[in-house]
């Protein structure tokens, strides 16, 4: 499901993936493999695809790795953006080894004057460019304007860049501004959507080790998507882009902006509780980490309130002493000893 209040934005495609319109919110991340290690990097890539990474984002640091990086492009399952800095020669070379999308601040570019010759690659291979915008980034003649990194002057940076490719006829862009305040990041996009309809990617800032991270991540991006705004997203933890993905699906499933795979719904416990809830949880989390159907599982600590709280899990158990019942949909289907429930389980979701 779609968030029926989202913003409409311009659409782009990075390979046959789209990004923004009417397009599903996407899911990326960014490999961590040095860069020279192209077989790992490869093996990583599968591994982001099978965890429900949609795009994922490489480093190229020289023109040697630009070369080579036609090598991931061609045995990756999923589109590959290239992340450049400083020397436009490098962009060039990504383009002409088949990435299908840019990270790219002309800003930094030591050769602006090149950035036609970029944007006219670019649009021949239809590969859309990622504006990027963070508070460590700004120009010092906005720093000096404002004061500080304000809303208004990271707006004003984002949309300086987007007109210097709208002056040359590129307009196949994303916008990214980030930052690592929450108040300030909600300011920002808020005052972007007011400005501007092309697709912006969301994420948090150097968001940190993967507990606060996530739980920073999810403040965030959670609050833009409940505002309907977003098109793409990513959690940078410092940590597995695996666990990025994931961490970016549940958020996608919390705010009902996407459904994949299972939602495990769990009560808090209190005194009624006689089985091990916790356990069981975390065993049926674990069970269906690869799961990708759309489907909510309930476990519950009781049989008082455990079919009604979780009435509309699709699937779900709750515990008594010594034994437990089975759930669907609110409805009790059968009752089954402790040491059967998680079994018991499985098989009512492998029906399903």
């Amino acid at each position: 499901m779609i968030t029926t209040n989202r913003r409409k934005t311009k659409k782009v495609y990075a390979g046959k993936l789209a990004i923004g319109g009417d397009s599903p919110i996407s899911v990326q991340t960014m490999t961590n493999i040095p860069f020279a290690d192209i077989d790992a990097t490869i093996d990583q890539i599968y591994e982001i695809a099978e965890s429900g990474g949609e795009l994922v984002r490489i480093a190229v640091p020289n023109i040697e790795f630009a070369k080579k990086i036609s090598k991931i492009v061609d045995k990756s399952p999923i589109p590959v953006s290239a992340d450049i800095h400083f020397d436009e020669r490098i962009a060039l070379e990504a383009l002409n080894s088949g990435v299908d999308k840019l990270r790219l601040n002309p800003g930094n570019l030591i050769h602006k004057e090149r950035l036609p010759e970029i944007a006219k690659h670019a649009s021949e291979r239809h590969v859309p460019i990622r504006i990027g915008v963070n508070e460590g980034s700004l120009d010092k003649n906005l720093l000096k304007k404002y004061g500080s990194p304000t809303a208004e002057a990271l707006v004003e940076s984002a949309l300086n860049e987007v007109k210097l490719f709208e002056e040359i006829g590129f307009f196949d862009l994303v916008i990214s501004v980030k930052t690592f305040s929450l108040p300030l990041m909600i300011e920002v996009h808020k005052l972007l959507t007011e400005k501007t309809d092309y697709p912006l990617h969301i994420g948090v800032t150097e968001a940190g080790i993967p507990y606060t991270g996530i739980i920073r991540s999810s403040a965030g991006i959670g609050a833009l998507l409940l505002a309907g705004i977003g098109d793409t997203i990513r959690v940078s933890l410092t940590g597995s882009p695996v666990e990025e993905v994931r961490a970016g699906w549940e958020i996608l499933k919390s705010t009902e902006s996407r459904k994949r795979g299972a939602t495990v719904i769990s009560c808090p416990c209190c005194g009624r509780t006689a089985i091990n809830v916790q356990n069981l949880a975390q065993q049926v989390t674990k069970e269906l980490e690869n799961y990708t159907t759309p489907i909510t599982v309930a476990v519950m600590g009781c049989a008082v309130n455990g079919p009604g709280e979780a009435r509309l899990a699709d699937v779900g158990i709750a515990g008594g002493r010594g034994e437990g019942i089975i759930f669907k949909k609110g409805e009790i289907i059968k009752k089954v000893p402790e040491d059967k429930l998680f079994e018991s389980l499985m098989k009512e979701i492998e029906n399903i």
